[in-house]
């Protein structure tokens, strides 16, 4: 029987958009393509979201890989990506809806210590039954250890928890821990959905 949600943060709860960013700092073509292959796709993100560097560390990790005359887009890319980090449209709503049934609600997410900066606007920190930020644990999505360690955290059941995440990836890590899973695509409505028919299993 479900007793409680886990959500994802980005592209669940806040829009993760690095072109945002992009369009707003950097100039079209070489520019933006650089600076988003190394800003974001590039290995400090994912040291970041693991914790092994703070968000403010990139910029200096990342310009030796950057034509000089790209370092003041690439800085402003690096200290402010977060413009993008706004809530979807209905998730406050939704958030308020799990809550008010009755149910627990959680963050589990992929994430620097920026988070700490630009998710408390969007409901504080306690609203939550527990928020789980990878950057403080040194793990990351889809490995089980991350699903593990949150479930031990806060005394759940695998089988008794809904995980809401955008990335198929990590919806099968969470299975590997005995979660119930929902690939979230814009449809909060789907998500109530799928929490009642669990509710009644």
């Amino acid at each position: 029987m479900l007793k409680n949600v886990i959500l994802d943060m980005g592209n669940v709860l806040l829009d993760y958009n690095p072109e945002i960013a992009l369009g707003k700092f950097c100039s079209p073509g070489e520019e933006r393509d650089v600076i988003r292959k190394e800003l974001f796709h590039g290995p400090e993100w994912k040291m970041g979201d693991r914790g092994d560097i703070k968000d403010a560390d990139r910029y200096d990790l990342i310009k030796v890989r950057v034509p000089a005359q790209f370092h003041k887009a690439l800085k402003a890319c690096s200290e402010q990506w977060d413009i993008c980090m706004k809530p979807l449209e209905g998730a406050r709503e939704f958030c308020t809806f799990v809550k008010d049934q009755g149910y627990g609600i959680y963050v589990l997410s992929n994430a620097s210590d920026a988070f700490y900066r630009y998710f408390p606007p969007f409901l504080p920190l306690d609203f939550f039954d527990g928020v789980f930020v990878s950057a403080d644990h040194h793990m990351l999505k889809p490995d089980p250890e991350i699903y593990e360690t949150f479930l031990a955290q806060y005394g759940l059941r695998g089988e008794e928890c809904l995980f809401v995440d955008d990335l198929e990836q990590n919806l099968a890590g969470a299975r590997t821990v005995g979660m119930q899973t929902f690939c979230f695509t814009g449809d909060y409505e789907a998500v109530k959905d799928t929490m009642k028919r669990l509710s009644y299993k």
